[in-house]
């Protein structure tokens, strides 16, 4: 019988070392998760600024001109510009 009560005794003691042991683990993964979100946080403050200095600029150019061409010009463009490439392709 006192055998049984140290095997008892064993395993509470185990218990409660496992649960300190979890307890810290716990902490600790509480702190990387602050930590994550604090950096989370900073990252899409830099992404959203970017965007608005990226938004910004883009107002700021001026609107590119339309162009209207029929199909006979087209034609001639695609023409000049294949042969382009392949005076580009033997030098």
């Amino acid at each position: 019988m006192i055998s049984e009560f140290q095997q008892l005794s064993q395993k509470i003691e185990q218990l409660a070392m496992l649960a300190q042991q979890l307890r810290s683990e716990n902490a600790e993964l509480r702190l990387q998760i602050s930590s994550l979100r604090a950096e989370n946080a900073s990252a899409n403050e830099r992404i959203h600024l970017a965007y608005q200095r990226v938004t910004s600029i883009l107002d700021k150019l001026p609107p590119e001109p339309i162009v209207e061409v029929d199909a006979g010009e087209l034609a001639e463009l695609e023409g000049q510009v294949e042969a382009e490439g392949q005076e580009g392709e033997r030098t």
